[in-house]
Formats: C-alpha cells, sequence, structure tokens
C-alpha cells in the first residue's frame, strides 16, 4: 500500500461502494436479502456476540449491507457468511449454475469452488484463499466485484445516458407587510377612483357649489394655519405611526447586474473586515512562534555549549570504536582463511578415514570366500547334472545307430526286386 501511494489504503472503500451500486442493479435486496428473511439495520434486533447456531437464527440478524460491510471487520463469521451467500447468488446470476452451500459444508472447499468459478470467468487470482476465510478485507470486495461485473455482463445491462431534471427558475417571495405599500397597490387604487369618477355623472351646479365651499375652507383653513395649536409631541407620534405605511416596496429582478454589483461590493468589504481581523490573529501567532523559535535557538546553543564535552569524548570514543571495528575486521579475515583451510584438511582426513574402514571391513570379512564356496559348490552340481545329460545322450546316440544298422542288415537279406518286361511302355 505504501508503494501504490497514500490513496491505496482507501481503496476498497471504493471498491465497495461501487458493489453496493451493482448489487441494487442486480436487484439483490428482492432476490437475495427477502428470499433468505433478512431484515434492515434499523429494524433488527440486538446482534448476540457468538453467533446463534442454524441457519435460520442467522438470517434474522443479518442487516442490509451498508457502505462499508465488507471493508471494515464487523463480525467475522456473519461477514463470511454473507460473503459467500452473495457469491453463490451472483455466480447463478452470470450463468454457472452453482448449489448455495450450506452452513455445515467446509469453508475451504466453498473458497475453492468460489475461486474456479471466478478463474472460469477469466479473472485472475493472486491472492491466497485465506484471505477470504476472515468475511472482509479487499479481496473478498475484489471477488464479489468482479462476479458483479460477470452477472451485468450476462443479463446485457448497458449504462444510458443519464437524464437531467429540467430546473425552474425560482423567483424570489417577498413577504409583503399590511403597513407597507407597493406601487401596484398605488396603481391599482388609482385605476378604482378613476373608473369611479366615470361612472357618476357630472353637474355643473354642484360643481360650482363645491369649488365655493372648498374655497371658503382653504380660506378659514389657512387663517387656521397662522395660528398653530398642534403639540409638537404628537405629531412626531403621528409621524411616527404613519412612516411604515408610507413605505414603498419595489419588487427586485435577481438577473439585475445592479443587484450582482451590490452583492460584490458587500462580498468584498464583508472579504475585506474579516481579512482584517484575521490579519491580527495571523500577526499574533507569528509573533508567537517567531518568540517560541527563538527561545528553541538559544536553549539549543546552551545545550549545545553545556554539552561539548560529553560531545568531544563521544566523537574520541567513536574513532576508537571505528579502529577496533577495523582491526577485527582484519583479524576475522584471518580467522576464516583458516577456518576455511582446517574445512577443507578436515574433508581429506574424512576420506581417508572412509577408505581405510571399507579396505579393512573388505579384508577381515568372510563373506567373499563364502561366496567362492557357494559357487564351487553350484559348480560341481551343474557339473554332475552335465555328466549325467552328457551320458544320457551318448546311450540315446548309440541306441540310433544300432537301430540304424540293424535296418541295413534287414535291408540287405531281402529278396531282390523282378525287373520289369521290356516293351512295357
Amino acid at each position: 500500500a505504501a508503494a501504490a501511494g497514500p490513496g491505496a489504503a482507501y481503496r476498497m472503500f471504493v471498491l465497495m461502494e461501487d458493489l453496493l451500486d451493482k448489487l441494487k442493479l442486480l436487484s439483490y435486496e428482492e432476490e437475495v436479502l427477502r428470499r433468505h428473511n433478512m431484515r434492515p439495520l434499523s429494524r433488527c434486533p440486538p446482534r448476540p456476540a457468538v453467533r446463534a447456531s442454524g441457519a435460520q437464527k442467522i438470517y434474522h440478524f443479518l442487516p442490509f449491507l451498508n457502505r462499508h460491510y465488507f471493508a471494515l471487520p464487523t463480525n467475522s463469521g456473519e461477514q463470511f457468511f454473507m460473503f459467500w451467500t452473495l457469491a453463490a447468488w451472483l455466480i447463478t446470476k452470470a450463468g454457472h449454475p452453482f448449489k448455495q452451500p450450506q452452513e455445515s459444508d467446509d469453508p475451504n472447499a466453498i473458497i475453492s469452488k468460489v475461486l474456479s468459478e471466478l478463474r472460469s470467468f477469466g479473472r485472475p487470482v493472486d491472492f491466497p484463499p485465506l484471505k477470504l476465510k476472515a468475511g472482509y478485507g479487499e479481496q473478498v470486495c475484489y471477488v464479489l466485484h468482479c462476479l458483479a461485473e460477470e452477472a451485468l455482463k450476462y443479463i446485457g445491462f448497458s449504462w444510458k445516458r443519464p437524464a437531467y431534471p429540467t430546473e425552474e427558475r425560482e423567483e424570489e417571495e417577498i413577504t409583503e407587510d399590511d403597513a407597507e405599500l407597493t406601487l401596484n397597490k398605488l396603481e391599482e387604487g388609482v385605476a378604482e377612483e378613476e373608473s369611479d369618477n366615470e361612472e357618476n355623472f357630472i353637474d355643473l351646479n354642484v360643481l360650482k357649489a363645491q369649488t365655493y365651499r372648498s374655497d371658503m375652507n382653504d380660506t378659514a383653513k389657512q387663517e387656521e394655519i397662522l395660528v398653530s395649536t398642534t403639540d409638537a409631541a404628537e405629531w412626531n407620534l403621528e409621524v411616527e405611526r404613519v412612516l411604515p405605511q408610507l413605505k414603498v416596496t419595489i419588487r427586485t429582478d435577481n438577473k439585475d447586474w445592479r443587484i450582482h454589483v451590490d452583492q460584490m461590493h458587500q462580498h468584498k468589504d464583508g472579504i475585506e473586515s474579516s481579512l482584517k481581523e484575521t490579519r491580527g490573529y495571523l500577526d499574533k501567532l507569528h509573533n508567537e512562534i517567531s518568540r517560541t523559535l527563538e527561545k528553541i535557538n538559544s536553549r539549543e546553543k546552551y545545550i549545545n555549549s553545556q554539552l561539548e564535552h560529553l560531545i568531544q569524548e563521544y566523537r574520541l570514543a567513536q574513532a576508537s570504536l571505528s579502529e577496533a571495528k577495523e582491526k577485527y575486521q582484519e583479524g576475522s579475515g584471518g580467522v576464516t582463511e583458516r577456518i576455511r583451510v582446517l574445512s577443507e584438511i578436515t574433508e581429506v582426513l574424512e576420506r581417508v578415514k572412509q577408505e581405510t574402514e571399507e579396505k579393512g571391513s573388505s579384508m577381515t570379512d568372510g563373506a567373499p570366500l563364502v561366496k567362492i564356496k557357494q559357487a564351487l559348490t553350484k559348480l560341481k552340481q551343474e557339473t554332475i547334472q552335465m555328466d549325467i545329460q552328457i551320458g544320457v545322450m551318448e546311450h540315446t546316440l548309440l541306441h540310433s545307430k544300432l537301430k540304424e544298422k540293424s535296418n541295413m542288415t534287414i535291408d540287405m537279406h531281402a529278396t531282390m526286386i523282378p525287373e520289369a518286361p521290356v516293351g512295357a511302355y
């Protein structure tokens, strides 16, 4: 992991998350978890310290796979059970019939079967099988990841282009206060007044009377204004009461460049204010670090001055040690050469002793003489048998010669055969 880089230690976490996505694409929740009656983590009862006996008891305690289930050690027995359950399902899903292992099966046999199926898919296996027996780790994630890829290939799964949702522009909502008066309300009020005025008929007499009455009221009001009877405190209170109603709110558009410029200026002011405060802290930290470094340098100089004689003694001892090591190496070289010569002489001596012992044992051993006597006895017996066979053969030959001689004698005393008459032809 150190040679591959600092991120190699976290590779199995990424591999596990990728595996979980592929398992969800293969619908493992419906085909594996629900088939074996496995409960989700939020509804699981407390997990026992020792794995319960019986496959059905284990199923009730197994959760859904989380993001780092096979990457971190939690419960080795449970993780190994989940590993070979998923491996058998993925192998079957990839088109290779694979019998679901039982809890009583040998774990080593299960691992060897899974690895043989993985090799049959053409996947390399360059790790010892015992790595899978723990039920977690990079090797477990690798095996399940390869089997999930083969299953996706077998079912013909293919990635499609992502469909991005259309984003609707969110308009900024401005809460309208009853006390605030907007331009829209003003325009609506003006329009209503104009419509009301248009509906009424204009009477000239009434208009003249109203004009005369208004003029009289204006003159009376002007005379009253010359002498004010209003209290200043009441006037200020009335101004404060009416002032919120006179506020006009204009709806702003987020796409207006002036708003962006104002935001930029606000952010700039915030950054400058934060920078001033941060710069003060950084300067203070810089000063403290500088003082600390000065203290360390002064302390180091003091220690060096106090330990100068000890350092000198250490250097002298180091030099004498190096000289002693050189002498030891020279002496050890001569000793090594002598040991080599001694070993050669010892080998020659052992060989001479072995040859001497072999010759002495051969001189005092009576086994060859016994063998010679046995061979002579055997030769005598074979000679006697040969003599007997020669005698029998001579007797047979003599008997055949006598028989042949008797036959010849009989033929000689036999009657002469008459000659054939002339002209028989």
